[in-house]
C-alpha cells in the first residue's frame, strides 16, 4: 500500500515535472536518471525501454527513490522512497503516449526499431518534502 500524498505536495505529482529516478546498481551504487512520470492517486507510474539500466536495475532490485523539484521554486520538492509493485509490457506503449501528452502536449511517441516499453508501478513507503 502506498502513502497518501499531503495536499501541500500534491501539485508536484500532477504537473508535468521531470523527476529524478534513483535505482540501485548491482554493486549497490545509486543510478539516477531524469524520467517522465504519472501518479494514479496511489502509485507513481514510470515507463522505460527494456534493456536500459534503470529497467535492469528495477527488475533486479525493486527499491527506488524519486525526487521531484518544482522548476519555479526549488524549495518546493518531494522525495518519494518506495518499491516497484508491478511491472508490465502490456499497454506500455499507450502509457508512454499518455506521458507524451502530459509532457509534450501531444499523444505521439515513436518507438525506435525493436524498442519494447515497460511500465512500472511504484508504491510510496516514505515521503519527504516541503
Amino acid at each position: 500500500m502506498s502513502l497518501k500524498i499531503p495536499e501541500p505536495l500534491r501539485d508536484l505529482f500532477t504537473r508535468p515535472i521531470v523527476c529524478a529516478l534513483a535505482t540501485v546498481m548491482p554493486d549497490g551504487q545509486p543510478q539516477v536518471t531524469p524520467v517522465w512520470f504519472d501518479f494514479d492517486g496511489e502509485h507513481i507510474i514510470v515507463n522505460t525501454a527494456r534493456g536500459r539500466q534503470k529497467d535492469r536495475n528495477m527488475r533486479r532490485d525493486a527499491k527506488v527513490t524519486l525526487l521531484i523539484i518544482d522548476p519555479e521554486n526549488p524549495y518546493h520538492w518531494a522525495e518519494a522512497r518506495g518499491v516497484v509493485v508491478e511491472e508490465s509490457e502490456a499497454g506500455a506503449h499507450e502509457v508512454i503516449k499518455k506521458l507524451a501528452l502530459k509532457y509534450r502536449g501531444r499523444e505521439e511517441y515513436t518507438l525506435a526499431e525493436g524498442e519494447v516499453r515497460a511500465t512500472y508501478k511504484i508504491a510510496i513507503h516514505k515521503l519527504n518534502g516541503r
